[in-house]
């Protein structure tokens, strides 16, 4: 038997059911933020996410899955959406009507990252992106919308980590300090964090590994480099955070993955999903849209897993699909052939209906729909179609009407509107 590929996942009903929710509050909340949806492709040229993620990132140089397409192109599934979404942006001239625009996008991303929970080699994401905006408090309200989109899913327990990764007037003299000091304690680095000293030192400040990890809580902090600029923009963010009461905890190591990010940089951690512990997180990208080949602009966005977002709220609220609001029981030939019919009318109506076509007896179907969860069973057999009337029980107070075949749909509906029938 063919098995599922390791580090990908089914999502199965009723799991479905609480992806579906999540997407829903998802776009209702982010719509009314001024949010539109975006669909971009799934594969997209891997010049793409190695120009703007960065060539010395562990998600370029070990966890892209990149193949070759035609006319010697490198094709790469996308490890991450802003990429993508910033590519539409430019490609379409997207900034030319206005350059302020914000889009919101849900979907899967794919990485060569160990299977663990919570962690999968297909993954799904809820991004948000904004362009052509580079006031703080705009930082600050898309935190407030993560943290009110969260609360909408009764999703507790979060705390806002916070940093300023600076800009590239005053990074530089931070990555020299840090460099300064890794290269003082490289004998304690792991394997690939000495080549990220070699390449890019920032990124040794994203390393889970223990010993690394203790290296970096000694190492300078980028809050002591920022320039005037970057300065007064982190104050002004933390101030609109306290203003609008998101409680915030400063992260001076926080870096995030990817290279694309300048000044703001945040993170949204649990503390009931383990190791893997940030359930959204996003920043300031004003340089990437430049980089890309489009005009100068500041963009914004951030990325929340959907995985482990379910997992949060399936912990509180343990999936369970509805049952069908009419469960038809046919019982002969003819009751079949007029129940197919009457069933997808009455599905076309709105409501939620199944049919057993296996013509079992009427208490193996009666025992079925029990455990289908059916609020009432339609039970219709030839004595039924002779006198032109079917027997519509309630399965929770067993109580039973009969109703006629004349107008059946319509019929069956006011009945399920009576609060001591559906």
């Amino acid at each position: 038997m063919i098995q599922l590929v390791r580090g990908f996942k089914d999502i199965l009903p009723p799991e479905t059911s609480v992806w579906q929710y999540i997407e829903n509050t998802a776009k209702t909340h982010f719509e009314n933020f001024g949010f539109r949806e975006m669909r971009p492709p799934v594969l997209e040229q891997a010049a793409l996410f190695q120009r703007s993620i960065g060539e010395h990132t562990d998600i370029v140089e070990k966890e892209m899955y990149t193949f070759a397409g035609s006319r010697d192109t490198l094709l790469t599934l996308r490890p991450e959406a802003t990429a993508s979404v910033v590519r539409a942006y430019i490609q379409h001239k997207l900034y030319a009507a206005d350059p302020v625009a914000k889009f919101y996008t849900i979907g899967p991303m794919f990485r060569k990252e160990r299977p663990q929970k919570g962690r999968y080699r297909q993954f799904q994401q809820i991004n948000a992106e904004v362009f052509g905006v580079d006031a703080p408090y705009l930082d600050a309200q898309l935190i407030f919308m993560l943290m009110t989109f969260f609360a909408r899913l009764s999703v507790s327990g979060l705390q806002v980590h916070l940093n300023s990764l600076g800009c590239p007037q005053c990074r530089p003299a931070f990555k020299e300090s840090l460099s300064h000091m890794l290269s003082a304690q490289s004998d304690k680095l792991c394997a690939d964090c000495l080549r990220r000293l070699e390449k890019n030192p920032l990124r040794v400040l994203d390393c889970k590994v223990p010993g690394c990890r203790k290296v970096v809580a000694e190492a300078p902090s980028m809050l002591d480099y920022l320039c005037r600029s970057c300065q007064v923009h982190f104050d002004a963010v933390k101030s609109a955070l306290e203003g609008m009461a998101v409680p915030y905890e400063i992260d001076p190591w926080l870096v995030r993955g990817l290279d694309y990010y300048t000044r703001t940089a945040f993170e949204i951690q649990t503390a009931e999903l383990g190791a893997q512990n940030a359930v959204a997180g996003g920043g300031r990208y004003d340089n990437l849209v430049e980089m890309l080949g489009g005009p100068s602009q500041p963009a914004i966005g951030f990325a929340v897993g959907l995985d482990r977002l379910a997992d949060l709220v399936m912990a509180k609220f343990p999936p369970a699909e509805p049952g069908p609001e009419v469960f038809f029981l046919p019982m002969g030939e003819a009751a079949m052939e007029m129940t197919a019919h009457w069933a997808s009318l009455l599905a076309d109506a709105g409501v939620r209906t199944e049919v057993d076509f296996s013509g079992r007896s009427l208490k193996a179907l009666m025992r079925r729909a029990d455990r289908m969860g059916a609020q009432n069973v339609l039970m219709i057999g030839d004595q039924e179609i002779a006198d032109r009337a079917v027997v519509l029980r309630n399965m929770k107070t067993r109580d039973q009407v009969q109703v006629p075949l004349d107008a059946l749909v319509e019929n069956v509906k006011a009945h399920l509107e009576k609060p001591n029938v559906a």
